[in-house]
């Protein structure tokens, strides 16, 4: 097992690893920005390095002072979280090449992964269903007009590159074509650095579900079960839920072992997700994500593992603790993301939390850095924590998640808190009737 973990991340998830690792008897090292030296992980870990000013460019971003910082305290894995540099195929090279355990997948499965073309591609082939969409990137609109007339309308253009719903647009019709397609090109191009584009289906009312795995470098392969991440605000997950109110247990298992199957042939290391639109029983892949998900706890809960654990272990080259026989679904787990945001604008509102009580009682987890007199900086996403929930039926967890956020307090900063208290008051979400465009819908309503 490693001795000293460095934490390349902040927040939540950072504070997450960290005690992960001192369960698993590691020292942790903490890298922070001028803006976090007074966060919760900095405070806790065993030693912290300055590495930048606020900007994440500058500081989480900057790949040789992470790697000076773990170099100067002598860490001999480094743990990316999720987000920054957690898919960047450079940034696992180059920990690699200074003899530093990278805690994720190997950097050709995140390279591969991170081009959506050839994900697209090296999924098709181990046997998961695909979208139907262009055989490859989109270089004209003449490939374009073809692409769309053999897939058929509506259809939606999307970058090859990045993530978080930039440079994607819808054509409902062949006269709306030639704007989605320059449209995404040229948000691909501002926000990635890279215009190509592909073009997919269009599913109009999907569902998104995700397939959490995990594989160790002895050739096992566990599957853990599907999350619902279908409640979304342009394209950002606010709510999920494990497992899907919207799958039969047939339809589990097949996806469950369609997925297994896959990550075995492509020899895949470490946590990984799966994620595909889901219409009509019909399962579409549209990416993979070779890191830790936001809403991993809602699968730790229902299967009682801890994910991060198997992830640092099986980056220390064991094997896992589990078996698939082992893994048995129990119950249902619901995560609401806090944001310090404004619940109707969602206009972020940063600034010092003068009061905070966190919800307690039984099935109640709220993974978060904050404390009171925290002070929310500007510069960062605006998420406060995650308020994950579980009960032994779906009833049981809204309950408990209804009781939950009243219970909670964060004052000084607006919060998202009274939009899922709205939420919770629908009948359709109560029932589960929901699908990716359901909550902007919703919203447009209130």
């Amino acid at each position: 097992m490693f001795k000293k973990v460095l934490i390349a991340n902040r927040g939540e998830i950072a504070l997450r690893i960290h005690r992960a690792c001192k369960e698993l008897g590691i020292a942790t090292v903490a890298v922070h920005s001028t803006a976090d030296e007074s966060a919760m992980h900095v405070r806790l870990a065993d030693e912290s390095v300055c590495i930048g000013p606020p900007a994440p460019k500058d500081s989480y971003l900057n790949i040789p002072a992470i790697i000076s910082a773990a170099e100067i305290t002598g860490a001999d894995a480094i743990h990316p979280g999720y987000g920054f540099l957690s898919e960047n195929a450079r940034f696992a090279d180059i920990v690699k090449a200074h003899n530093i355990t990278f805690i994720g997948p190997n950097a050709n499965h995140i390279r591969v992964m991170g081009d959506k073309i050839a994900a697209k591609k090296a999924i098709g082939e181990a046997g998961i269903p695909l979208v139907p969409g262009s055989k490859g990137a989109i270089n004209s609109y003449d490939e374009a007009r073809e692409a769309a007339k053999e897939i058929g309308y509506p259809v939606i253009v999307k970058a090859s590159a990045g993530g978080g719903g930039r440079g994607m647009k819808v054509a409902l019709t062949e006269d709306d074509l030639a704007e989605a397609l320059s449209t995404a090109k040229a948000e691909s191009k501002a926000a990635f650095g890279d215009d190509v584009v592909y073009l997919e289906k269009y599913l109009q009312l999907p569902r998104h579900i995700e397939i959490q795995i995990l594989a160790d470098s002895h050739g096992n392969v566990i599957q853990l079960g599907e999350r619902d991440c279908s409640l979304q605000r342009r394209h950002q997950k606010v709510l999920e839920e494990a497992l899907s109110p919207a799958l039969t247990d047939r339809e589990r298992t097949k996806i469950g072992d369609t997925v297994r199957k896959a990550i075995e042939t492509l020899g895949y290391l470490g946590a990984g997700t799966i994620e595909f639109l889901y219409e009509n029983g019909e399962f579409y892949f549209i990416e993979m994500n070779t890191r830790l998900q936001v809403e991993h706890p809602i699968t730790e809960q229902i299967t009682d593992t801890d994910l991060v654990r198997e992830q640092i272990s099986i980056a220390a080259g064991n094997k896992l603790n589990y078996s698939q026989d082992d893994i048995i679904f129990k119950g249902h787990a619901i995560e609401c993301r806090i944001n310090a945001e404004n619940p109707r604008t969602f206009r972020p509102s940063p600034g010092t939390i003068t009061h905070f009580h966190a919800p307690g009682g039984p099935g109640v987890r709220f993974d978060s850095a904050v404390y009171t007199g925290y002070k929310i900086p500007p510069y960062y996403d605006s998420m406060i924590g995650k308020l994950i929930v579980w009960g032994d039926s779906r009833e049981l967890c809204l309950a408990r998640l209804k009781r939950a956020l009243s219970e909670m307090a964060l004052i000084g900063v607006e919060t998202t808190i009274p939009l899922f208290m709205d939420l919770l008051d629908n009948p359709e979400f109560q029932k589960g009737e929901y699908h990716i465009h359901w909550l902007e819908q919703w919203l447009e309503k209130q």
